[in-house]
């Protein structure tokens, strides 16, 4: 919800505060030509040969570079705030986790950072909970769990014990739900009912995405143009600001990894000990991005499948090379002949696709239990199963109740430069690279996953580009990367550390998303980092932890 901040609230600010600093663009003035004013004979001993003096250049002004940031007067009243932090509300997705120590808090930023001062404001939801050792504590660390659109809120209510150990014992751990998801003005744009349909429907053409455009226009039409990465970036300074650092503290998982690079980019003197998990090549347009990512989901669902066929029972077949594709076959099958659910509910293709693509984001661990729930769909008729595992990546509850996140993802991707969409010649080229490298996992609808999120009809062009970041912050920054990762290919992080310039590639060697939750070798690496400051050698390699 947009609010009001009264332009009362702004305080008035010492004319000096207004020179951040100054660039001189004009041309150097030297020292005075000795040339002879206009009309005037030469010197009788001045040499003909001699080449002409040059004539002083006129001085540019030096203009004022605007500030920025904390620096910029129309921000104080927001940098200056102090958060009020209370109990926060049941959450009722943590009926097994004590929430007692968890605390809340909302944190007022301006809905345009171009117009801060024009009254008009957002509310950003925030959490922590505190450190376990006070005498140790050395700051905040913020963290985000990725989507866009995830709940960072969430993220510390549900997983308090994630961070029990080092961390905690020198940080309060701070998660906040980005502009546009949770508790930040979320983007809900259809209803529950809608939605149930709207995401498992096998009709995927551009129609489809334009339901969903039209659909949040209606509802968020103002809105929509400053919920981008930037300004959430521009979010989290004044966050850093109100929880009394100097410095950003953050780790941020998969699109997590984007808004830290962002942020490195725009406040590199702000730049703490940061970590980016899972990574975002920030240079790669979305439709590259997809190619890359579908190619990525492709590999591991081969690997999946010859690993399934190696097991005593398993609905695939015994001959690893052809089970990839007799699972694709059976889920493309659903368009005619779709699964009926015990609770009325259909297993449509998309839905089984979404499930197994779910099942892919984790380790070979739970690889088992996804080909358990696909052998009930393909020889019990029984998509149940199935059908949870596109529950879990859909945000959607046993009461039918979906995350509010639900469209931040699309409205966030949009806002970041997807609307920037690819036709004529260079639509034929990405569509022959979809089936080149992605050919049974892109072959149910190439063009859902070429444009993923469909932003072709949504209702601004944003100027933001895809384009490489490079930080200037000093603290080097730690980039890590998962060699199996089908949702960030590990060449992401390989191109992201080299991007950033003072950064080092921390690597797992395994599949699954992201490194940290997956691996003692790199929590115990990140651990030192964040709090003693040791940055990885570089090459360093840590295996997979044993099945869980």
């Amino acid at each position: 919800m947009i609010t009001r901040l009264s332009r009362r609230a702004l305080p008035a600010v010492a004319a000096a505060a207004l020179l951040a600093s100054c660039t001189s663009t004009g041309g150097s003035t030297g020292a005075a030509s000795t040339a002879a004013p206009a009309g005037a004979s030469a010197p009788a001993s001045a040499d003909p040969a001699a080449p002409a003096p040059t004539p002083t250049a006129t001085p540019t002004p030096t203009p004022t570079v605007k500030p920025t940031g904390q620096a910029d007067p129309a921000l104080q009243a927001f940098y200056s705030q102090k958060l009020a932090w209370a109990a926060c509300k049941d959450d009722p997705a943590t009926t097994k986790t004590d929430e007692s120590a968890v605390q809340c808090a909302s944190l007022k930023v301006p809905l345009d950072y171009a117009a801060p001062s024009s009254g008009e404001t957002l509310d950003i939801g925030v959490a922590r909970i505190t450190s376990s050792r006070p005498a140790e504590r050395t700051g905040s660390l913020l963290v985000n769990p990725g989507g866009p659109g995830g709940s960072g809120v969430g993220m510390v209510q549900r997983g308090q014990k994630d961070y029990d150990g080092p961390l905690r014992d020198h940080y309060d751990i701070v998660g906040f739900d980005p502009r546009g998801s949770g508790l930040s003005a979320p983007v809900n744009c259809l209803d529950d009912k809608a939605r149930d349909s709207w995401i498992t429907t096998d009709v995927l053409g551009p129609e489809h995405g334009k339901a969903l455009a039209d659909a949040c226009a209606a509802k968020y039409g103002k809105l929509l143009e400053h919920i981008g990465t930037r300004d959430t970036v521009r979010d989290v300074d004044v966050l850093r600001a109100a929880l009394g650092d100097q410095k950003l503290s953050y780790l941020g998982l998969s699109y997590g990894t984007y808004l830290g690079s962002v942020y490195a980019e725009e406040f590199p003197d702000r730049v703490g000990r940061l970590v980016l998990d899972g990574a975002v090549d920030p240079a790669k347009p979305i439709a590259e991005n997809n190619i890359e990512q579908y190619a990525g989901f492709e590999r591991s669902l081969q690997a999946f499948a010859a690993h399934c066929a190696k097991q005593a029972q398993c609905p695939l077949g015994k001959d690893p090379d052809k089970a990839a594709g007799k699972l694709a076959d059976f889920l493309d099958g659903l368009k005619q002949k779709p699964l009926t659910t015990k609770d009325g509910r259909t297993l449509t293709s998309t839905a089984a696709w979404t499930g197994v693509i779910e099942g892919l984001y984790g380790d070979e661990s739970g690889w088992d239990s996804l080909a358990n729930s696909i052998g009930w769909a393909m020889a019990r008729g029984k998509g149940e199963n199935l059908l949870a595992y596109a529950d879990s990546y859909n945000k959607r509850d046993k009461d039918g109740r979906y995350s509010v996140s639900a469209d931040a993802y699309t409205a966030i991707y949009c806002a970041d430069g997807a609307t920037d969409v690819l036709t004529g010649a260079a639509l034929d080229a990405a569509y022959a690279q979809m089936a080149a490298k992605a050919p049974l996992i892109s072959r149910h609808e190439p063009g859902a996953a070429l444009f993923d999120p469909d932003c072709r009809s949504w209702p601004f062009r944003s100027a933001e580009k895809a384009h490489p970041i490079v930080s200037k912050a000093a603290t080097p920054i730690v980039v890590v990367g998962s060699t199996g990762d089908a949702a960030t290919p590990y060449a992401n992080a390989e191109k992201l550390a080299a991007q950033l310039g003072n950064a080092v590639l921390l690597t797992r060697e395994g599949e699954g998303h992201t490194g940290y939750g997956h691996s003692a070798c790199i929590r115990d690496a990140v651990h030192s980092y964040l709090v003693d400051g040791t940055v990885p050698a570089a090459g360093t390699r840590c295996a997979t932890d044993p099945a869980r």
